[in-house]
């Protein structure tokens, strides 16, 4: 059972002065969280939050579905100080405080790179992020978590990868606000660390707790990359600027900064 969100309550324990947080709202419904916060001029660490989106997004402009139940927030960071090389790796660090959630209500989790959540012993994708980088040099990470049971006819994300979501997987105690608030404490926790590393994913620790949750890491993979190229091979690690590297079967070490990963089946 998920409960509603209460803007006033999550105000006050997350934006300043008593929390990390400048700002943050919380709307009923939206086309897309993500398109609402980008360009807007919002101060950093600003969040929105909305119980349903009627046009959210995935990567390469894929359609993101968002059932009522869920969890969408979008954060708009400005980190001075972080080149911007290193911005893409705030998506990995999305991915962490997710993990972080999902473990404290009590249910296995790991991370696909780049972008998703992966839950319980079969592995289904309970949630997905999407950042971009704007045009005034900002950072919109946008976040969908599945908290309730999810309707029949949600559909398999790309890569034929299952949905589930925390109850589905039997997580008690699933109130929403309070999900919300955990994810935004963790996420602002390993950010503010990142921040002040420079964004440095090795000073700061990012690099060595997202690899240990990693669950490309040595698995057997297909990359689908832009213009309907193809890699595939065995992904070796997560690098310091947080691209993949695939050795590829032709034996050579791949570097893979952005693409679709496919998990596949041992030979």
């Amino acid at each position: 059972m998920t409960t509603a969100l209460d803007a006033a309550e999550l105000r006050s324990r997350l934006v300043a002065p008593n929390g990390p947080y400048a700002a943050l709202d919380v709307v009923a419904s939206t086309a897309s969280t993500n398109a609402d916060l980008a360009g807007s001029g919002a101060a950093d660490r600003t969040v929105l939050i909305a119980g349903e989106q009627t046009a959210g997004q995935g990567r390469r402009g894929r359609s993101w579905s968002s059932p009522e139940g869920g969890l969408y927030v979008s954060v708009l960071f400005r980190p001075a100080g972080v080149p911007a090389d290193r911005l893409p790796w705030l998506n990995l660090i999305a991915g962490l405080a997710l993990l972080r959630v999902a473990q404290s209500v009590g249910v296995e989790a790991s991370l696909k790179w780049p972008n998703d959540l992966l839950l319980g012993a079969s592995a289904g994708k309970g949630a997905g992020i999407l950042s971009e980088i704007t045009a005034d040099g900002s950072v919109v990470v946008g976040i969908g978590l599945n908290v309730a049971k999810l309707p029949a006819d949600v559909e398999p994300a790309p890569g034929g990868l299952a949905p589930t979501s925390l109850e589905d997987l039997g997580a008690a105690e699933l109130d929403r606000g309070e999900l919300a608030f955990r994810l935004l404490v963790e996420l602002a926790g390993l950010e503010g660390v990142w921040r002040k590393n420079g964004g440095d994913a090795v000073e700061s620790g990012v690099l060595e707790e997202y690899a240990e949750h990693s669950s490309t890491v040595g698995r057997r993979v297909r990359v689908e990359l832009a213009g309907g190229v193809e890699l595939l091979g065995v992904a070796q690690r997560i690098e310091p600027d947080g691209t993949l590297t695939v050795r590829g079967d032709d034996g050579e070490d791949h570097g893979v900064s952005a693409g679709d990963v496919v998990h596949l089946r041992p030979a």
